[in-house]
């Protein structure tokens, strides 16, 4: 036999959902690889050897973006301490490094005719030293957290900090020596950050990491790539040197505005969740809660019925009992049939206690529990409410048919066989019975009353009923 499922009402057809799907990844994919039509447009239809040279412009700039680095890095910092994911922790590193050296690119701007290579080369370093940094960070996606005490190991973070300064020397002596005029220098910086931007994107496709945050981070490092790609066309100065470096401003932008996310939800850029993950753990929350709900439900049953039954025999309790006989009280005062009740108690309980164990004592009472149950029918209302001392309400009966009632409960009692070692015996009861109306007309009074029967059933030599 063929089952046929369809979606819930109100939900768009398959279709439809698996088009936008692929619509969406093809505006994320268009405007990852929108600098390089812009590119294309300048590498094809502009003169190169048009140039913008402004250093005051270029030192501003510089020194927005080298604040813009501060704060990106205090903020995935703080997200670090707060989580703990090692990602974060080479993020952190990875914009600090970028901006310990790339300062210096601003700084040495006064330089660009007199040194160029030393007002050059610390762009494509802090590039390159920012990429790498980024792809161990996402190599470790997905990984435990770190230990608080790492979070905070100035150590740590204090050498990392003194390899960015070496990195600064190292691009100091590189451009005073005598191969930085060679173009292979340059080309070998720039392409690597190059390389190592689209091996970023190369990895997040790879290992399927689908998250918003990490799409964002796949998006600013392809601008990193393409920023780089810019800067190997373009030559100082000219449209596309500027164009390279709005490209990367972007990418940056963009990577920093998915930390401030991550800084005000989860403080984590593995645990925010894309409109699929965060239904289906929807769906699988209420499901959840749905299960608990159910399970909470049937253990507040349980415990209503524990709560409102004798454990040992099975009947009623005292405290249900006693409620039970209030509704009946406030029934027969607003006009309803008068009722009886019984009080009927096992004759010399305790001597049987001593003589055959508590055990056997517990069993007689179950079997006068059941034996006063069947010959109830078909009233119920058989309670246990002391040690071996049982009630029972009858609705609608007078005395009369009360003390019937009563002589067929000590029969059934008194019937029931029972053996103790080699000994065969069985045990009577004593019956009290009162009236709602003649006893009283409160829960009190009939119960006392009962009671009271009760008491002069036992003196007059037990296996009784007393009724008035």
């Amino acid at each position: 036999m063929n089952t046929i499922t369809s979606a819930p009402a109100g939900d768009p057809p398959r279709a439809v959902r698996r088009v936008t799907r692929w619509y969406a990844s093809f505006l994320r994919l268009a405007f990852a690889l929108l600098p390089a039509y812009l590119i294309a447009y300048l590498y094809y239809f502009q003169d190169p050897r048009i140039v913008f040279e402004d250093h005051l412009f270029h030192e501003v700039a510089i020194a927005a973006a080298t604040l813009e680095g501060l704060f990106v890095s205090y903020v995935t910092w703080q997200c670090y301490r707060l989580s703990g994911e090692p990602i974060l922790r080479w993020m952190t590193l990875g914009f600090t490094g970028f901006v310990v050296v790339y300062a210096l690119h601003g700084a040495f701007t006064p330089l660009a005719h007199h040194h160029m290579w030393l007002f050059l080369l610390y762009g494509p370093a802090s590039r390159l030293l920012m990429a790498a940094l980024l792809f161990v960070g996402l190599l470790s996606y997905g990984a435990s957290a770190d230990p608080v005490e790492r979070r905070a190991d100035r150590l740590m973070w204090g050498s990392w900090f003194g390899v960015f300064v070496v990195v600064d020397l190292l691009v100091a002596v590189l451009a005073n020596s005598a191969i930085a005029g060679a173009l292979a220098v340059r080309l070998s910086l720039e392409g690597g950050a190059m390389l190592i931007s689209l091996l970023n994107v190369a990895c997040l496709i790879v290992r399927r990491i689908r998250s918003p945050l990490m799409q964002i981070f796949g998006i600013s490092v392809m601008a990193f790539a393409l920023s780089s790609l810019a800067f190997i066309l373009g030559k100082p100065w000219n449209h596309m040197w500027w164009l390279a470096h709005a490209i990367f401003a972007g990418g940056f932008f963009l990577l920093s505005y998915g930390i401030v996310q991550a800084f005000h939800t989860t403080r984590s850029f593995s645990t925010i969740y894309s409109q699929e993950e965060l239904l289906a753990r929807l769906r699988d929350e209420m499901a959840r809660t749905h299960s608990a709900l159910q399970e909470l439900q049937r253990s507040n049953q349980k415990l209503e019925s524990l709560a409102a039954v004798d454990s040992l025999t099975g009947t009623a309790n005292r405290r249900t009992f006693v409620q039970r006989l209030e509704t009946e009280v406030a029934a027969a005062k607003r006009g309803g049939a008068p009722f009886s009740l019984l009080a009927v108690d096992v004759d010399n309980l305790q001597r049987i206690n001593e003589r055959f164990g508590e055990r056997m004592g517990d069993s007689i009472l179950r079997a006068v529990a059941t034996a006063c149950t069947d010959a109830m029918r078909p009233h119920q209302g058989i309670a246990r409410v002391g040690g071996g001392e049982f009630m029972a309400l009858v609705p609608h009966a007078a005395l009369d048919a009360a003390l019937m009632i009563g002589e067929r409960l000590r029969t059934a009692i008194q019937s029931l066989q029972f053996e103790g070692g080699q000994e065969r015996f069985s045990v009577t009861a004593s019956v009290g019975i009162a009236q709602f109306g003649p006893d009283g007309t409160t829960a009190d009074a009939v119960m006392r009353a009962a009671d009271e029967r009760l008491k002069r059933a036992k003196t007059h030599g037990r296996n009784c009923v007393i009724a008035v």
